[in-house]
């Protein structure tokens, strides 16, 4: 790892769009909308405007979930929204999400309809719904949201930290790498002893804390969210962590849920758009791909 040359702050920040890397074309110091665009409505009540990185997982498989435990309505829309190409910064989506982030959704089951930003908030919002994924039990329910409100402060050290210093960064700098490779690592340490006690996030009731948390961090232990980020984390040494994510890896509505909005990897496994149970026997990628 190499490191850049000190660098002294002026006394009032300019942007320089130069500067920002890969994510140049997207990140910018001010929000609202670019430009004008209404957002498709489908069939169903529930629909999610989303992208599938561990934040936009997160909500497809608690929708997946829900409908695996027989919630019928729970049946969704889910349209993809390029966060590359800008479409975030429509104002259809804007007017869902005023901070231009995916996921978000709109519940039409409701007048006037009801928006829902923020993908902890969106996981609430459909567990509280639906009466599920949220333990009934005061003191479960209780730890259910104090790891879901853990992984909504901790995601930014590793995806935002980590994640963009170690893999996206135009340039290695050695510092931040090590500042937030010490903190993901501290991190995985709180879940591992967490683990090591305790079957899910909230005891032995799988919940919506789990399905915030394995997008993120199951993902990292299996080495799929940054390439070469595992040996550089020893992820294998965080053995309770490993158990788990392989645990809530093998059920039906996770393997569903982390398809859907999917741009990227096997494209088999990718369900660009979903508006129908069906979709993910007839329209993953590489059945369209085939079919022309």
């Amino acid at each position: 790892m190499s490191d850049q040359t000190d660098y002294t702050p002026p006394k009032v920040w300019t942007w320089n769009k130069e500067n920002g890397g890969r994510f140049a074309s997207i990140n910018r110091p001010i929000a609202g909308s670019t430009h004008d665009k209404v957002l498709e409505i489908g069939k169903h009540p529930l629909q999610l405007y989303s992208l599938g990185t561990p934040n936009g997982q997160k909500v497809t498989i608690m929708l997946e979930e829900l409908l695996e435990a027989g919630h019928s309505g729970a049946e969704y829309d889910a349209w993809l929204i390029n966060i590359g190409e800008g479409d975030q910064f429509g104002s259809g989506f804007v007017d869902i999400n005023p901070n231009s982030k995916i996921p978000a959704l709109l519940d039409h089951s409701t007048t006037p309809p009801t928006r829902v930003f923020e993908s902890g908030s969106i996981l609430l919002y459909l567990a509280e719904k639906f009466g599920a994924f949220l333990p009934k039990d005061p003191a479960k329910r209780t730890e259910a949201l104090n790891w879901l409100f853990w992984q909504m402060g901790s995601a930014p050290y590793l995806g935002g930290g980590f994640g963009h210093f170690f893999a996206y960064a135009p340039t290695k700098i050695e510092y931040a790498i090590d500042r937030f490779a010490m903190e993901v690592k501290r991190q995985l340490d709180v879940l591992d002893r967490h683990l090591a006690d305790n079957t899910f996030m909230a005891g032995d009731e799988y919940s919506i804390a789990d399905m915030a948390i394995w997008p993120w961090y199951g993902n990292l232990v299996t080495g799929d969210s940054y390439a070469d980020s595992g040996p550089f984390l020893e992820v294998e040494t965080y053995k309770n962590v490993v158990r788990w994510q392989k645990q809530v890896a093998s059920r039906p509505g996770v393997r569903r849920g982390r398809m859907v909005n999917r741009t990227s990897g096997d494209p088999a496994m990718q369900l660009r758009e979903r508006h129908d149970a069906a979709d993910f026997d007839t329209r993953t990628q590489d059945k369209l791909d085939a079919a022309g």
